[in-house]
């Protein structure tokens, strides 16, 4: 039995033929997926040579600024020749001790810094310029340092009780009576610290003479020997008289 061989020729152009329809259809096939080949080689991916790296550079050196001083600055001693002193040194000079004045005593105290106390031009057992007190002047029975003087005892000048004065109530239960007091004639004549020294038997009688004697007393005051005002006390004794007379009894 014959058959019919192809010929050479038509085998080379089938398979050139199916060739070139396989590579269309892969162009095609990378045109449709749209994949782009890269043309050249990223700089990423070349390589290169890698050396040990730089020394590092020399630490800089900080030199501290010097500790301020917070001490008084000391001044330059004076000039000298130049020289060296020897080793052996001068004895301290002995300086004898201070010996304080002797304290003045006396027999009685004062202000003064005498060790006696008097006032006469000659020496004697007082303390004044004659006489027979203790003083320092020339008096008789004093205790000052003067020649002794005058002075003013106090002096009303004003204020006295009235008839109206007396309590209304008082007088209707037949009150009455002498009230002893004391008080004290300051240095500008008014009257102060009034106290009852003998009661009239009536506490309202009583508690009215203090009080009407501190409102309206007023006084030239006590002037000593040198005219100056001092303190001073008085004694005084206000009477009350009672016109009325004690109630008569019903029966």
């Amino acid at each position: 039995m014959y058959g019919v061989q192809p010929h050479p020729r038509d085998r080379l152009l089938s398979a050139a033929g199916a060739a070139a329809l396989c590579a269309a259809l892969g162009y095609a096939l990378i045109l449709g997926l749209g994949v782009s080949l890269p043309s050249a080689i990223p700089d990423a991916l070349k390589t290169f040579a890698v050396g040990p790296p730089p020394p590092p550079p020399p630490l800089e050196k900080v030199v501290p600024r010097p500790a301020k001083s917070h001490r008084p600055e000391g001044a330059a001693s004076p000039a000298n020749l130049r020289s060296k002193a020897t080793e052996l040194v001068a004895p301290i000079p002995i300086v004898p001790p201070v010996i304080p004045p002797p304290i003045v005593a006396a027999l009685k105290p004062g202000v003064g810094s005498a060790a006696t106390t008097g006032a006469a031009p000659v020496p004697g057992p007082g303390t004044g310029a004659g006489g027979e007190g203790d003083g320092t002047g020339s008096g008789r029975y004093g205790d000052g340092d003067g020649d002794g003087g005058d002075e003013s005892p106090p002096r009303l000048l004003k204020g006295r009780f009235r008839n109206r004065d007396f309590p209304n109530a008082e007088a209707i239960i037949g009150a009455g009576g002498v009230v002893g007091v004391r008080y004290t004639v300051e240095t500008t004549g008014r009257v102060t610290g009034c106290s009852i020294t003998r009661s009239s038997g009536n506490a309202v009688l009583d508690a009215t003479t203090c009080r009407l004697i501190e409102l309206r007393y007023r006084y030239r005051p006590w002037l000593d020997a040198a005219g100056r005002p001092v303190r001073s006390t008085v004694v005084h004794n206000q009477e009350w008289v009672n016109e009325l007379g004690p109630p008569e009894d019903d029966d």
